[in-house]
């Protein structure tokens, strides 16, 4: 097994807890992916943190931190195709993967990593975005977690419904006519929170949440990604569509979203977690679709909520 080489961690932009470490993993297919790991003395177990799209383990530093406080270690992962996990083409900024289940052959090095330093059990889940619907099928196929946290998880993505049908007749004409590897419209190779200023954004109602983000990508543009191609989002489209046709696994189970979701499809969740045996769902008035860089307030609702259901669960 890969026992893992040091990998960079960018302290200087995390503001997380001191003590943390990254680590290389390679997966079963030879793509090298990142871990980061912040383990906590007397710790009550350790929350496995899975990022959304575009995402990198040191914008989880100050959720290191909040998860901490509340008797938590942490271990987080640079997907393949983003942070500085290996990129599959030759524009970085693409974001691209071959099938979506390969995201689960990312999920054992972070496991086996936090086991291998080890961080305590029991695990628990915290999963958006596409974190969500990677940890949703990872639940599937056995993911050793006591309970799952879901922050405005992917089950589906908000498209307009009379859209629909051509975002998925453009996703598979782009891959027959071998032209996967073009961004999806309206995105580009800008990362969007240095595309898009802070007003009007549709990640966070809290100014300085996002320039945290800003600055974390300013100072280190390596970890930054661009918009998605039409064959990821085909790829997603069928992964979302076959998750929502599973019965949800039997793990207790709190999903968190905002108010004013404008990024993933809030009917799919609904649906998922109205058939899921002990889920519950928490909606937040007014947030946007980033539960754990929205205001103070909304993060500690969704830390304390995180805390209790885990508490209950292990």
């Amino acid at each position: 097994m890969d026992a893992g080489q040091p990998a960079p961690l960018h302290e200087d932009i995390a503001d997380a807890p001191a003590g943390g470490i990254a680590l290389w993993r390679t997966c079963a297919d030879g793509v090298r992916v990142r871990v980061a790991l912040w383990p906590l003395d007397g710790a009550k177990g350790t929350v496995l943190l899975f990022p959304g799209r575009t995402e990198y383990v040191e914008k989880y530093g100050p959720a290191a931190g909040e998860l901490a406080a509340r008797g938590y270690a942490m271990a987080c992962i640079d997907w393949r195709g983003q942070g500085l996990a290996d990129r599959p083409l030759a524009d970085p900024a693409r974001g691209h993967v071959g099938r979506f289940g390969e995201y689960q052959l990312d999920v054992p090095e972070l496991v086996a990593a936090a086991r291998e330093a080890g961080l305590p059990e029991p695990f628990h889940l915290i999963a958006h975005s596409m974190g969500g619907s990677i940890g949703l099928r990872a639940l599937h196929e056995g993911l050793p977690v006591r309970s799952a946290v879901f922050s405005a998880p992917m089950w589906g993505i908000k498209i307009h419904a009379a859209a629909r049908p051509l975002a998925w007749a453009v996703g598979t004409g782009a891959r027959m006519a071998r032209r996967g590897h073009v961004y999806a419209p309206t995105t580009g190779p800008v990362t969007y929170v240095l595309a898009t200023e802070a007003p009007g954004n549709v990640l966070t109602t809290d100014p300085a949440m996002y320039a945290f983000m800003q600055r974390q990508l300013r100072a280190h543009p390596e970890l930054a990604l661009g918009g998605p191609t039409l064959h990821w989002l085909l790829e997603a489209l069928r992964e979302t569509r076959a998750l929502a046709a599973m019965p949800p696994p039997a793990l207790p189970c709190l999903c968190i979203m905002g108010g004013n979701e404008r990024v993933v499809d809030t009917g799919r969740i609904r649906s998922i977690i109205a058939r899921w045996p002990g889920g519950r769902l928490e909606v937040i008035p007014g947030a946007e679709h980033e539960m754990m860089m929205e205001t103070p307030a909304a993060r500690r609702r969704f830390y304390n909520g995180a805390a209790t259901l885990f508490a209950a669960g292990g």
